[in-house]
């Protein structure tokens, strides 16, 4: 009392991935031209077999038979090392692709960009860091290192510094 499954083809046999679609294959050019080599200055005959991008094509793109499609490939590649074809080519598109998407959002759209920021200061730019009690400017009119409590600018510091032990001797000599 088993359950009835549906007819499956056995163990290891598959369905062709085509799906049993029969297609015709395109002729190769030079089989019947009878081309005996092919020649890697004829540049027009080679950007034939080439993508937009200088992209050698695919055998089953081009219709070309295994040994002419090598003959090509390498006349292709010949002519590119001679600099008689690209290896590259930078093709131009109105489409907005690549990194991001690009749904819809160009440079103007986004925020300030890199050029557009101001300049950060640098580790040798920036000013020393404020201490604490000291206000780093000084006016000519003022004595210098004076404090605000009448020490001289020794703050509550017993021992003093040389500018206030300079501050005191210039206070006395008055």
């Amino acid at each position: 009392m088993g359950r009835k499954s549906k007819a499956q083809p056995p163990r290891g046999e598959r369905k062709p991935k085509d799906g049993g679609k029969k297609f015709k294959q395109k002729p190769c050019m030079f089989c019947q031209d009878h081309i005996d080599f092919v020649d890697y200055k004829d540049v027009n005959l080679l950007r034939r077999y080439m993508s937009d991008r200088s992209k050698i094509k695919a055998r089953r793109v081009n219709g070309n038979c295994v040994q002419h499609q090598s003959d090509v490939a390498m006349a292709i590649k010949t002519a590119r090392e001679l600099a008689l074809l690209p290896f590259a080519t930078k093709v131009t598109s109105s489409r907005g692709g690549g990194r991001g998407g690009g749904g819809g959002r160009g440079r103007e759209d986004r925020g300030p960009g890199r050029d557009d920021r101001p300049a950060r200061p640098g580790p040798g730019d920036a000013p020393p860091p404020a201490r604490a009690g000291a206000s780093g400017e000084s006016d000519a009119g003022d004595s210098a290192g004076a404090g605000s409590d009448g020490t001289g600018g020794a703050g509550g510091d017993p021992g003093g510094s040389d500018d206030a032990v300079s501050n005191l001797t210039d206070a006395g000599a008055q």
